[in-house]
């Protein structure tokens, strides 16, 4: 029997109207999830984040239609609709994936993702289900839309009061995610069979939890004792390789994460821009300058990765000259901006 709504229009009327309407917008709304995935990239480029991943998907039109038609039963026996204004009140058509490297790591993406974004919620699935006791899913999951007190680069203007869902994980919370997913949902547990592979299941998310654990520690560890180790640089090169300068950096900076693979070759073409060719030039230069007052008038919320700490020590020294290189001509405005927060 069709369930009634206040309007004297079904719910799945209204619902099936709904969808009709997200069905006609979703391409636009595929265009704003890439810009969305764009931002976020950007943002996470610019803070010096190591992650795996960045994804997204627009919510699928049968995805849409089916949340659109949830009910609810209220005190008085009677059921209403779960949404009223589909098109409004479900909030995850946009959705973002992030996959870090480390549990610690899922952290600072929401820290970065907190300063640029309004967040309205903020569930951290894994947290819930430890203080159950229990081992289990693990992700945590972000409401956010551009905070409209925040500027919002130009590129970026069209997401000005669009929400999306950011889901954050490790890249083993993911794998279990993925799996149980996988496993679940296509049905293929026998009913029989179904309590010892819950139990399972727990026991894989409680090694993984204790895997991420020992990942972390491996290295912190590792950063810690890179501190003064000299290393060779190669003479075929004029450009201080990514493994040497990951390697000096790691101990330069030992409160700082590790910084992508890529980002150590992107800046090591900044070095070599500006003339730096060898270790010992960049151990003198460092050495001249105040870089724990640098990173004080940065401000930053949470630890800058290695490559970030760097950049940060040429806009100083260097300033507009630093600017202009060929390698920083993708994000002139972001670093004019940085420079004025250090000369503050």
């Amino acid at each position: 029997m069709p369930c009634s709504s206040l309007s004297g229009v079904s719910i799945e009327e209204t619902a099936a109207a709904a969808a009709r309407t997200y069905a006609a917008q979703r391409p636009e709304l595929e265009r704003l999830t890439k810009l969305f995935i764009e931002f976020v990239t950007e943002l996470l480029d610019d803070a010096g984040i190591n992650y795996v991943s960045i994804t997204g998907r627009t919510k699928s039109v049968e995805s849409f239609a089916a949340k659109a038609a949830r009910t609810v039963v209220t005190d008085d026996g009677e059921t209403v609709a779960l949404y009223g204004d589909p098109l409004t009140e479900i909030t995850d058509q946009i959705g973002v994936r992030v996959v870090t490297y480390l549990r610690g790591d899922v952290t600072a993406v929401a820290e970065v993702l907190s300063d640029q974004f309004s967040v309205f919620d903020d569930r951290d699935m894994g947290q819930e289900t430890a203080r159950q006791g229990r081992f289990g899913y693990s992700s945590r999951h972000l409401l956010v839309a551009p905070d409209p007190l925040k500027p919002l680069p130009a590129a970026y203007a069209q997401l000005k009061g669009r929400t999306a869902s950011v889901q954050l994980r490790s890249i083993l919370q993911h794998a279990w995610a993925e799996f149980e997913h996988d496993v679940r949902y296509k049905g293929t547990i026998p009913v029989e069979q179904a309590p010892d592979l819950d139990r399972r299941f727990t026991l894989a998310a409680g090694l993984l939890e204790l895997a991420d654990r020992e990942f972390t520690e491996i290295r912190d560890r590792l950063q810690a004792s890179m501190e003064g180790q000299q290393v060779p640089s190669g003479q075929d090169d004029p450009r201080i390789s990514s493994a040497d300068l990951a390697t000096f950096l790691a101990g330069q900076f030992q409160d700082a994460r590790w910084s992508r693979t890529d980002h150590y070759a992107w800046i090591s073409g900044l070095l070599l821009e500006l003339g730096i060719t060898s270790l010992d030039e960049l151990t003198g230069l460092l050495r001249s300058i105040d870089l724990a007052g640098i990173n004080a008038r940065m401000g930053y919320r949470h630890p800058p990765a290695a490559v970030r700490r760097l950049d940060d020590a040429l806009l100083a020294v260097f300033g507009q000259r630093y600017i202009a290189l060929h390698g920083n001509e993708h994000r002139e405005g972001a670093l004019r901006a940085r420079l004025e927060k250090l000369r503050a």
